[in-house]
Formats: C-alpha cells, sequence, structure tokens
C-alpha cells in the first residue's frame, strides 16, 4: 500500500461490507454526477490511476468508469466528510456519467407528484452498451 494514502484510508469508515460510498461532482461546475461506491482496494487504485474506479454491488466487481464508454471521471480533488463515511471527488468528465446517456445521473426533478427531465442525453446508450 502507498503511505501517502494510509491517512485517508484510516480515516475513511467502511461499512459492514467493506463499502463507502462516493458522491462525484463536476469539477467546474459543481454539478452532482453520480453516486457510486467503493472498496478500499478501488479508493487506492484511484487515488493511485487518478481516474474514477469503483465498486459494482450488483456484478460484485471493480469497473473503472469509462472502460466501456470512453466516459472517464479524471480526480481534481478528494474530500473526507465529518464522519469519515462518504467521499467526494471533484472530476474532470469526459463525456456522460450516467449510464441512461445524460451527463449526470441527477437528471430527473421532482415537482409535486411529477418528475421532468432535465438536459439532454449526450451519448446514445444503445450504440455503447450491450445490455443498455
Amino acid at each position: 500500500m502507498n503511505d501517502s494514502y494510509s491517512a485517508l484510508l484510516d480515516a475513511v469508515a467502511f461499512d459492514a461490507d467493506g463499502l463507502v460510498p462516493a458522491i462525484v461532482q463536476d469539477a467546474d461546475t459543481d454539478q452532482v454526477l453520480m453516486m457510486a461506491y467503493m472498496t478500499a482496494d478501488t479508493l487506492r487504485e484511484t487515488l493511485d490511476r487518478g481516474q474514477m474506479v469503483y465498486w459494482s454491488r450488483s456484478r460484485q466487481a471493480r469497473w473503472v468508469k469509462g472502460q466501456t464508454s470512453g466516459h472517464t471521471q479524471a480526480v481534481e480533488e478528494v474530500r473526507l466528510d465529518c464522519d469519515g463515511d462518504t467521499l467526494l471527488f471533484k472530476v474532470r468528465q469526459e463525456g456522460g456519467a450516467c449510464h441512461t446517456g445524460y451527463r449526470s445521473c441527477f437528471y430527473r426533478r421532482v415537482e409535486g407528484n411529477t418528475l421532468h427531465t432535465d438536459g439532454d442525453k449526450v451519448f446514445d446508450p444503445d450504440a455503447v452498451y450491450d445490455d443498455a
């Protein structure tokens, strides 16, 4: 393990499954792009690579953001919340962050009992993913 990460890794309160939520924001606009989970290993890999690497709970496997789509996230800043149980990453997003084709996973806005879609898709998920 890289000793330069030990202070951060010691401060992170991973849950019983060894996971910690990671909120991802655009470094320029502060738009929240997505939320995913990380393990200690994917956190280390993210810090080593300077690119976001997550843990997929559904597949029980690591995934490198952009490995399939080409829509990568370069890390600009890392923050840890006061309880140590949530990470915040500011990134340079290439393309869309959401597997549905939108720039942000938070493209639906609630008004009363209605969901509204904000923004346009930035890519066609059917053209990128086999199982979209």
